[in-house]
């Protein structure tokens, strides 16, 4: 999480600096794209999916995140980057929640994946959000040690968290509303 807030910054701005969970592949193993803008994604350098038309978009993570979005003011900027907004961000624009809970919120999210993804066994090039889900079934299909167990107890808590908290509900997809 980011240590250094700009007061002159947006507190949605500080919340979505702070976080990333979006761009970072751990919530989404891809994003979904329009077809328009598919040529200027991929010129982004973006690893873009064009073979099926109902999931065009970009795989994660995404190579434009490096701490922050490097191209959050492009005009090539994805609208569905754009558009979407994680429940924690929706209830801090509502004014249900102020920044430092929305802030802890996150920071309790990320340290709970700090917590999961050393114990997820590596891959080039897959996001952590398929690793952990790839992950999770096989433990579940095989006799479960006692460690396993504790993994997929804080998967659950994590797989609560990403619905409750940015309305991910399903393994590639998401909720704009």
């Amino acid at each position: 999480m980011t240590n250094t807030i700009n007061t002159n910054e947006s507190p949605s701005n500080i919340l979505c600096k702070s976080c990333g969970l979006c761009c970072s592949g751990h919530l989404f193993a891809w994003v979904r794209l329009n077809a328009p803008e598919l040529d200027s994604a991929q010129s982004l350098g973006l690893n873009v999916i064009r073979n099926d038309p109902r999931q065009r978009g970009f795989t994660q993570p995404c190579p434009l995140w490096d701490g922050m979005c490097t191209v959050y003011s492009s005009a090539d900027y994805p609208r569905t980057c754009r558009t979407y907004k994680c429940v924690v961000l929706r209830r801090l624009l509502d004014k249900d929640i102020i920044l430092p809970e929305a802030l802890s919120s996150i920071q309790e999210t990320l340290g709970l994946i700090g917590e999961i993804e050393p114990l997820i066994p590596a891959s080039s090039g897959v996001s952590f959000r398929e690793r952990l889900i790839t992950h999770k079934e096989f433990l579940e299909s095989n006799g479960k040690k006692t460690i396993e167990l504790e993994f997929l107890r804080k998967t659950e808590t994590l797989l609560t968290y990403y619905e409750d908290r940015f309305g991910v509900d399903d393994f590639i997809d998401y909720d704009l509303k």
